[in-house]
């Protein structure tokens, strides 16, 4: 059966794949810096690689930036027991690439090169990993079936699997199961991903829930946040903060007409709001919603801030560092095509509202479960539910509470992660 697919894949899917991005290239941005990214990759990685000495290398793969954030805890605890080790990191995705490629605990950041069977052949060539660290979904067949070729241990970390995912369909159930059989372990974020990963009848992989390290990424980076002095204490002075981040025009057409709602209900509130991309496109739009009579000011022209009532981020990196000002967080995405990262407002211990779309955040789930998150389908239910959080100050720090207990109960993933992955280093 491998046999098969390895024919579907390389002599069907992967033409196509290839001729889809050259054929979408001249009309989306993203997909030719991705192109063009990767041009000379390898003869730069031969060079990067004889800059570093350890026979130790520990490959990570990510497909965009909000995986790599969960690989980044995993990155530090390596760090900090081991002096000997290289750190490789790679990206499918050039927002990924562009925004990560100065971290400073990686060796080398590049890209994954498209997954052809030479390309993948080379790129261990160069690398030769101890081990490779799959983030989340993003595996490639070329580079995993090379890796097991190899005997080179293969993980994937903060592993989901959804009930209802395509990846159980008959035909591509049977693919994936090929796939994960070639890791040494799958290690998921909860007990019910286990479950769902053992329906694919594995013979290989050790399957086990050790938990996400997106709790302990985000524990960190709002510890160092709090060292951050972004906003002047006059602007903040006895305002109600409220921060809209990693919006769309899909959330702000919701958002909108209820912050300006509330905007004249309640003269102390402060609206912050950071597009989840804030070109100059999506900062005109913003502020082409807004009202006459509602003065804004963008982030960058904050020194001349006077009493505008809502602050438009026009700068990238900031948004966690943000939501510590914030006393509620609205989290965009939830009315496009799936929920950002709630994580990233609930360590400060606030309620987080979000939209229907959010079914592919477990977290997500588990606070408005708990009580910590709200869900709004429309610009009523937003207002009324800003309405209430923000006048009543019991209910807010109860739902905050929540939201803050779920961060620590769930702390130390990393620790559980790197047990397995020292067993090969």
């Amino acid at each position: 059966m491998k046999k098969i697919w390895f024919f579907l894949y390389n002599c069907l899917f992967i033409p196509f794949f290839w001729t889809l991005l050259r054929c979408s290239a001249p009309f989306n941005s993203k997909i030719r810096r991705g192109i063009r990214g990767r041009k000379g990759m390898m003869d730069l990685i031969d060079a990067d690689l004889k800059k570093i000495k350890s026979k130790r290398r520990v490959w990570f793969h990510s497909s965009s930036m909000g995986e790599f954030e969960q690989a980044k805890p995993i990155i530090a605890a390596l760090r900090k027991k081991y002096n000997d080790i290289n750190i490789i990191v790679t990206f499918f995705s050039p927002s990924g690439y562009d925004h990560s490629k100065n971290y400073k605990l990686a060796d080398i950041i590049t890209y994954i090169p498209f997954d052809t069977r030479s390309n993948a052949r080379r790129f261990l060539d160069l690398l030769k990993p101890t081990a490779a660290v799959f983030v989340r979904y993003d595996v490639w067949p070329n580079h995993l079936w090379e890796l097991s070729e190899r005997n080179i241990p293969a993980f994937i970390a903060n592993a989901t699997m959804r009930p209802g995912s395509a990846r159980f369909y008959p035909l591509i159930k049977s693919l994936h199961r090929l796939i994960y059989n070639d890791f040494i372990s799958i290690l998921t974020v909860s007990n019910n991903d286990a479950r769902e990963f053992s329906r694919f009848n594995l013979t290989h992989p050790l399957i086990q829930a050790v938990g996400e390290t997106r709790y302990d990424q985000v524990w960190q980076r709002s510890t160092d946040a709090k060292k951050k002095h972004l906003i002047p204490a006059s602007v903040l002075k006895e305002k109600k903060v409220f921060i809209a981040g990693s919006t769309w025009p899909e959330d702000e057409e919701v958002l909108m007409p209820a912050v300006k709602k509330l905007l004249e209900y309640d003269p102390k509130v402060l609206v912050i709001f950071v597009p989840h991309e804030p070109t100059e496109e999506a900062l005109d739009a913003i502020e082409k919603q807004l009202s006459v009579e509602v003065k804004s000011i963008r982030f960058s022209l904050l020194n001349d801030y006077s009493r505008e009532r809502i602050i438009i981020v026009d700068s990238i990196g900031i948004l966690m560092a943000l939501y510590q000002y914030a006393h509620i967080a609205y989290v965009g995405g939830s009315f496009r095509q799936g929920i950002h990262n709630v994580l990233e407002p609930a360590v400060y211990g606030i309620p987080v509202i979000y939209g229907p779309r959010h079914t592919n955040s477990q977290e997500a789930q588990e606070l408005l479960r708990r009580g910590g998150g709200f869900l709004v389908n429309d610009q009523f239910e937003c207002y009324k539910t800003l309405r209430k959080l923000l006048d009543d100050q019991k209910a807010r720090t109860t739902a905050g509470n929540i939201s803050l207990k779920l961060v620590k109960e769930n702390i130390g993933a990393t620790e559980r992660f790197i047990e397995h992955l020292e067993k090969v280093l």
